[in-house]
């Protein structure tokens, strides 16, 4: 998990870099591949499951909702930054198309002094110190094993439990609808009023 948010990062660092020089060298497909790489970026899934794999089970639910919260206000702060009095001008427009790439650079800085997620040490990894470690690195000391428990149980529940790539999931039947109902949400998310808010 912290290796793929860090190569993440490293992405989206880049493609602020790439949208940042776009005006330098007078050239909007440098804009239209910067945008496609922040796109392909997986910033919020991956963030999602980070905070809620380290996140203490009575907190889960709040550090969640935390991302949500952020990406709101980032959209706010880009919108607002986005007026011709801030960075919106002719001159200074460029700074705003890279300023994507900050979030990105403090948490490249940041997160290597975090342990790796709790659950993924020992589900994927079967690090049993190195989950004890990271929980007492994370949540402090105290008696942690109910926590680790409750990973053993998921590890147990995972492996009685047929992963389906992407292709099986599309063909299997019986997650059809599911399938209908996520990617409508997602397709029409636009039209919630999140922006307006």
């Amino acid at each position: 998990r912290k290796k793929c948010l860090l190569c993440n990062n490293v992405l989206m660092i880049v493609a602020a870099s790439i949208m940042g020089c776009s005006k330098i060298s007078q050239s909007f497909e440098m804009i239209l591949i910067g945008r496609f790489m922040c796109g392909v970026s997986l910033c919020v899934p991956l963030h999602h499951q980070y905070v809620g794999e380290i996140s203490p089970k009575k907190l889960r639910g709040f550090a969640n909702s935390t991302s949500s919260f952020f990406w709101s206000l980032g959209k706010a702060l880009g919108q607002i930054s986005g007026q011709r009095e801030l960075l919106g001008s002719q001159t200074l427009w460029p700074m705003l198309m890279a300023s994507c790439g900050l979030p990105a650079l403090v948490q490249l800085v940041t997160l290597p002094f975090f342990p790796e997620s709790p659950p993924y040490l020992l589900m994927h990894k079967g690090d049993q110190e190195g989950c004890k470690k990271a929980i007492r690195q994370l949540w402090g000391e105290g008696q942690h094993q109910a926590e680790i428990d409750d990973i053993m149980k998921e590890k147990a529940t995972m492996k009685n439990t047929k992963i389906l790539s992407v292709l099986e999931l599309v063909k299997e039947p019986a997650f059809r609808w599911q399938l209908y109902m996520i990617v409508i949400l997602t397709a029409t998310i636009q039209l919630c009023g999140i922006n307006a808010v």
